[in-house]
């Protein structure tokens, strides 16, 4: 239980999102797209919760793999949004990749965006008792020349902040991108990027901050320490939060596992699946978006006395290797073609990172995520310092000969 149940609480958030929220903030009609209806907009946006499901899960079953028995906890709305608007400026292989990688091969990459721009207007809600916040942001170096069209995409579908950097110093750098995150996650995530290379040339920036309600609250006078069984040989002590109540629940025989739902206010839903003793594996391999559409179709209501842990947990991973394993490779490599950002095939992804914060408690959860992709040139210069000890020599290219040759172990000495 202490891995599965807190990645699922917030992989499956918007993808439990109902879609016939009415959005209380004005449309951009920009871009020449007329606007769907709010109907409309719930379908197209559907056509990639499949794919967004299948990511989720799949880069679970890597973190999974890395991670052994430790806490797992991200956010893979954040993480594919951000791969998505890289997609912007991808081309040939670069693209195909990626959208192969995110799961979306049914449909076409403008549907792709315009299915991403109707989820954002679905999904941000500024509500009291469900806050939802879902932004992006382009951190640019003052010698990268944005293609217009790029820029008016990013704009567009994904409503993106665009912000000059200096990346030639590093410190200010992160200083301004860790504000902008630290800000937009309410706190919740700070210092999401160090070292960046004085060579990027652009940082994209995904972010998420969610504050909900739940639907029925825990009363915190039913509080009490209780055991948390970690494994056989360990047990810990945690605050549980109990509630006797009717819940949507599902007993998975064939999985050996127990599922609850606690719905929030607001038309989101968390999921806690427990697994039999001994049986997380069997659970871990058979997780998948088929998988995940059983549970939520073959819930029903039923009386339980639930005890649930209240805790805060985070997670801070570096994707790039995992989005290796997923196929997703070019993009990282000489070979990158993302020549829709600047109008040649000059970029790569040299970092890609992300870091995700929950706390849950007796009224509802707060949580939040970021995903950082850092950019270079995709050929560097060698880096060369004579910062030890060389040699030197002088000569006539024409004869050959050496005219002087000598040796520098330290400089500072006459």
């Amino acid at each position: 239980m202490s891995r599965l149940y807190l990645c699922l609480l917030l992989a499956g958030l918007c993808a439990f999102a109902q879609c016939h929220h009415t959005p209380d903030h004005k449309e951009n009609h920009g871009h020449g797209h007329s606007p769907p209806a709010e109907g409309e907009r719930g379908l197209r946006s559907l056509k990639i919760a499949p794919g967004n499901a299948d990511f989720a899960f799949r880069f679970y079953h890597h973190v999974a793999s890395e991670t052994a028995e430790k806490n797992i906890f991200f956010s893979p709305l954040s993480i594919s949004t951000a791969l998505a608007m890289v997609s912007l400026g991808a081309r040939t292989t670069t693209l195909s990749q990626l959208m192969s990688g995110l799961g979306f091969l049914d449909i076409t990459e403008e549907e792709t965006y315009e299915v991403f721009h109707d989820l954002f207007r679905l999904l941000n809600r500024p509500n009291a008792e469900l806050h939802l916040d879902i932004g992006n942001a382009l951190f640019t170096a003052d010698q990268v020349k944005l293609q217009k069209k790029f820029l008016d995409d990013a704009k567009h579908f994904y409503e993106t902040d665009v912000l000059p950097t200096n990346f030639k110093n590093p410190a200010v750098a992160e200083s301004q991108i860790n504000s902008y995150i630290e800000n937009k996650t309410n706190g919740k995530i700070v210092d999401a990027v160090k070292g960046l290379n004085p060579d990027a040339l652009m940082v994209m920036v995904n972010y998420i901050y969610m504050r909900a309600n739940w639907e029925k609250p825990f009363n915190s006078l039913s509080t009490r320490e209780g055991d948390f069984h970690v494994d056989e040989q360990t047990t810990v002590k945690v605050p549980m939060m109990n509630k006797d109540s009717w819940f949507a629940f599902y007993h998975d025989k064939i999985l050996s596992c127990k599922v609850v739902k606690l719905p929030y206010k607001g038309d989101v839903s968390a999921l806690f699946i427990l697994p039999d003793q001994g049986k997380m594996k069997l659970l871990e391999n058979a997780l998948s978006k088929e998988v995940l559409l059983k549970w939520m179709n073959s819930t029903k209501s039923q009386r339980i006395d639930l005890s649930l842990p209240k805790f805060t947990i985070s997670g801070n991973y570096a994707i790039k290797g995992m989005l290796r394993r997923m196929n997703i490779t070019e993009v990282f490599t000489d070979q990158a073609d993302l020549s829709g950002i600047t109008g040649k095939p000059e970029l790569k992804i040299s970092k890609a990172i992300h870091k995700a914060y929950l706390n849950v408690h007796e009224n509802g959860i707060e949580a939040a995520a970021t995903t950082a992709i850092e950019m270079v040139p995709s050929s560097l210069p060698p880096v060369l310092r004579f910062n030890r000890p060389f040699l030197m020599l002088t000569i006539d290219e024409e004869t050959g000969t050496v005219l002087i040759m000598g040796k520098v172990m330290n400089p500072t000495e006459a």
